[in-house]
């Protein structure tokens, strides 16, 4: 099957996995079929539809007649072989419990069409297994959504051992469609790629402290504050649901062994039902006590050590039975994980062949198959990383937090690349950033820059505070910082070349203090504006006391760093801290287009402009007298000429910055 044969999807289940999966495919404009057991089950899935895409169409990110549309497209039925009977693709999200699928795909096997596709979104399961219960294995696949489906880009597309290659392509294609990122799960191994790094992760983080290793306080601090993801070990796990890590956790030690052993202190508690957020209680209370309050200074190195070299082993495991690649497995995890780096690149910083020397040392002493090292994992360790750097080009620069893209007509393009953080600004962010410019500014064939964060949710929500925290917990740490990003900013200000922040979604904190740096902003009519420092007892920190009051004068600049409130674009216009607004359907074409139309304009103008218009904030005398050499300098140049003789040949000029 082909995608553009696939117009009808039946979703089974109408839980939040089931109706957050039918809402995202009537978004991509699908006719979706929701099914549960019982009527009370589908209609109430139906009305969180219904209520999600009202939210959406409230906060511009749907029309309303796109969310109307949208509902119309769902049919919420409980009789199954009606449920099925015209679907395209059956996309199945009951329970994660093996009889009850397998039972559900014997009876669907009769009813379904024939050509159509079985897609499990099991989050562990074998898809194997599912398979072979019905008589079209090589249609059978994983399509693994991430809760909550509308606000998660990732897809795991799953391979069973009799899947076939237009099988997966089809529903590849199907992710991409309802405007997902895919990563593809060559083979069928229990956890996939995402659960197999982060619950084997948070079975160690609870080995730790059952080993009297460390503390539940320092294993958290490590994982937040040092290593830097988003949750502690278990903050993530109450989060989640530890009886959830516990059941994925059982069934892959039934699976391959005794190397996945939940660790005493999960059982307890899933024995105790104390699970987490969900039942009040679980690692931290969340009904009598603070909930998860995790230290910023009581970070670990060997704990540390340890939660890195058993990651290591499981991407060890993934990359050399050809699961999936370094770089696929990263992009899954930090979208699956809303990781700020992926697996394979934090082992590799760290020092693959010394975390090599830790899980080796961890099996001597302790004995335990978790820590015996995957067979891969010293062939890894001695060539230097997951990752083979051989091949790349002297000079070339491989950026994590950012993109920086040539789409033509003499513009680069920097784009803020954290979507699942919304864009936020890591300490690493801005070193990129710093690196980028230096790319941009040595590069002769760039005649102007766009700037633009990933996503439709946020050009920047402002500073990535957990990225940030252990840095500017001291005070002569944190000036240093405020330095670094008040410096890295203001180089949009000098570069010489027209700088277009290019504005979708929140701007907000940190990232409007980026954005206040370019020369011209233009947003969509759904971006909002603020400066909420003044909320977290703080003050912009990046230039913003500063830079903004240029812009739109020095009480308007008050009042909206004072206030910490939101201002939509239109009043933003106002203001005059934005220069264009347009619909969010046709801003990606007009904000290149503008982006364009500057990189036209005469460089060595450009150049002497900026610098004059700088100084002379400063300094008005200064200001002219830069002016004046500015004109001296280019009065006599190639571009100049051409300029005139275009005006007078009634043509668009040409200038080479000569």
């Amino acid at each position: 099957m082909d995608i553009d044969d696939i117009t009808t999807i039946s979703v089974l289940g109408a839980g939040n996995m089931g109706h957050g999966i039918a809402e995202v495919a009537a978004m991509a404009g699908y006719d979706v079929v929701l099914r549960d057991i019982e009527e009370e089950l589908v209609q109430d899935g139906y009305e969180q539809i219904e209520w999600s895409l009202n939210k959406l169409a409230e906060k511009d990110q749907l029309t309303d007649e796109e969310a109307e549309a949208a509902i119309e497209r769902i049919t919420p039925l409980v009789d199954l072989e009606e449920a099925v009977s015209d679907a395209d693709v059956v996309i199945e999200a009951v329970p994660e419990v093996m009889d009850i699928k397998k039972e559900v795909y014997t009876e669907i096997d009769e009813y379904a069409p024939e050509e159509a596709i079985f897609a499990t979104n099991t989050s562990s399961l074998s898809i194997t297994d599912l398979s072979e219960v019905t008589d079209r294995a090589e249609q059978f696949c994983g399509m693994h959504f991430f809760n909550p489906p509308v606000r998660m880009d990732l897809v795991e597309v799953v391979s069973g051992a009799h899947t076939s290659g237009e099988t997966l392509d089809a529903i590849e294609d199907l992710a991409v469609a309802m405007d997902k990122t895919p990563v593809r799960v060559r083979k069928d191994v229990p956890g996939f790629i995402v659960n197999r790094i982060l619950v084997p992760l948070m079975n160690e983080a609870a080995w730790l402290v059952e080993d009297d290793v460390a503390s539940i306080a320092e294993v958290d601090s490590t994982t937040k504050f040092d290593i830097g993801l988003p949750m502690g070990s278990f903050e993530l796990a109450d989060y989640v649901g530890i009886d959830v890590g516990y059941h994925v956790l059982d069934y892959m030690n039934d699976e391959l062994g005794q190397r996945y052993e939940p660790c005493p202190l999960m059982v307890e508690k899933v024995e105790a039902e104390q699970y987490g957020q969900k039942s009040g209680e679980g690692f931290y209370d969340y009904e009598d006590g603070d909930g998860a309050d995790v230290p910023m200074d009581e970070a670990d190195e060997t704990v540390k050590a340890r939660l890195l070299a058993a990651l290591a082993n499981e991407v060890a495991y993934l990359i050399g039975a050809d699961v999936a690649s370094a770089e696929e497995i990263d992009t899954a995890v930090k979208l699956g994980g809303r990781w700020p780096k992926g697996p394979a690149k934090m082992a590799d910083e760290y020092g693959l062949a010394e975390l090599y020397d830790v899980i080796q040392e961890a099996h001597e002493s302790s004995g335990h198959p978790r820590y015996e090292p995957y067979e891969h994992f010293a062939e890894f360790a001695e060539q230097g990383g997951f990752y083979d750097d051989s091949g790349d080009e002297e000079g070339s620069v491989d950026f994590e937090t950012i993109t920086l893209s040539y789409p033509g007509q003499k513009v680069a393009h920097i784009e803020l690349n954290r979507p699942q953080q919304m864009n936020s600004i890591s300490l690493e962010l801005i070193e990129e950033l710093d690196a980028a410019l230096d790319v941009v500014a040595d590069d002769d064939s760039v005649r102007s820059l766009l700037l633009t964060g990933a996503g439709d949710r946020a050009f920047s929500a402002g500073a990535d505070f957990m990225s940030i925290a252990g840095s500017g917990a001291d005070p002569f740490e944190a000036v240093e910082l405020s330095k670094f990003g008040q410096e890295t900013f203001g180089r949009l200000e000098e570069i010489e070349m027209p700088v277009v922040a290019a504005i979708d979604g929140y701007c907000l904190g940190g990232g409007m203090e980026l954005a206040t740096c370019a020369d011209v902003r233009v947003a969509t009519t759904r971006s909002e504006f603020g400066q909420p420092e003044f909320n977290l007892g703080l003050l912009p920190g990046w230039g913003g006391t500063q830079r903004l009051q240029r812009i739109i004068g020095m009480g308007r600049a008050k009042e909206i760093i004072f206030t910490a409130e939101r201002y939509p674009a239109e009043e933003m216009e106002e203001f005059g801290f934005v220069n264009e607004v347009y619909e969010p359907a046709e801003f990606e074409e007009q904000a290149q287009a503008y982006a364009a139309k500057l990189a036209g304009g005469p460089p060595l103008a450009m150049r002497y402009t900026k610098r004059a218009m700088s100084k002379g904030w400063d300094d008005h005398e200064t200001g002219l007298e830069v002016e004046s050499m500015g004109f001296g300098h280019v009065v006599g140049s190639e571009d100049v000429h051409e300029g005139i003789n275009a005006f007078f040949g009634d043509e668009e000029p040409e200038f080479e910055g000569k």
